[in-house]
């Protein structure tokens, strides 16, 4: 378990050296108004404590994607441990913290909008485009994938049909009210829940210590598979946003919204990646 616990320094590492180069570069100041404080609406642009956006943002990122592709991944081996770390390190998180903080610079504008501000009408209609078809894979997954697994452990005489229209609704209620009102109660008690969950691995990885492979083991691929799934590109796609930033980035300038200070972003966008 040696190489599990340098991924673990690797990752603190990454937070606090180049988390906060990467802040720097940015240019932080703590004196400007954010678009929650001068743009205050009550409905998207509502100032939130810090500790709620984080955990909002923290889940946002661990969903179904990032979850279940680490655990598929994890099938072949140290290797994909390297690339979880210094894909999230040098790539998702830095990712995420400046989608974030571009667009809590441009009064909490989204992807589309930003693409259109700095690289013109044509780029942006094009992100809206992908944006939309990115929303409705991502969005039938996060439907199909919890309705299945809530059916099939707590109510398997049930139609997953029924747990498909619980969760839609729970969706159409978020999107519509005020930020605060759904997404900032809930989301947050999820979130404590999915580090609880992370806690309670990590305490069972001590008492139990399960084999992981080493990375003086070598890099070759254990994938059971191995012949049909290739380390690339199949660790690559399987391990995606667990790596890199995809989906949650489309969801940051919503948490740039509700952020009171431009210092909070980097525990926010970079930490919670």
């Amino acid at each position: 378990m040696t190489t599990f616990f340098i991924a673990l320094i690797a990752l603190l590492l990454g937070y606090f050296v180049y988390g906060k180069l990467v802040e720097r570069v940015f240019g932080t100041d703590s004196n400007r108004a954010t678009p929650a404080i001068s743009m205050a609406d009550g409905v998207d642009y509502v100032p939130m404590k810090p500790w709620r956006i984080y955990l909002i943002q923290f889940l946002n990122i661990a969903g179904v994607g990032p979850i279940i592709g680490a655990i598929m991944g994890a099938q072949f081996g140290t290797a994909s441990l390297l690339w979880i770390v210094f894909g999230s390190i040098f790539a998702g998180a830095v990712h995420d913290y400046l989608a974030g903080m571009i667009s809590l610079r441009d009064k909490g504008a989204s992807l589309p909008e930003i693409h259109g501000t700095y690289l013109g009408k044509g780029a942006k209609q094009v992100m809206r485009g992908f944006t939309v078809l990115l929303m409705i894979l991502v969005g039938v997954v996060f439907v199909n994938t919890p309705a299945t697994l809530l059916n099939t452990h707590f109510t398997p005489n049930w139609s997953p049909y029924i747990w498909v229209a619980v969760i839609l609704a729970y969706y159409l209620l978020a999107t519509l009210l005020p930020i605060d009102k759904v997404i900032g109660k809930i989301y947050p008690i999820f979130g404590i829940l999915l580090l609880g969950m992370a806690a309670a691995i990590f305490i069972a990885f001590l008492v139990y210590k399960p084999e992981i492979p080493e990375l003086w083991s070598g890099m070759q691929n254990r994938h059971p598979d191995a012949s049909n799934s290739p380390i690339f590109p199949m660790m690559f796609i399987s391990i995606a946003c667990g790596a890199i930033s995809g989906f949650h980035a489309t969801q940051s300038p919503l948490m740039a919204r509700c952020m009171t200070n431009e210092k909070q972003g980097r525990p926010i966008f970079y930490g919670a990646m």
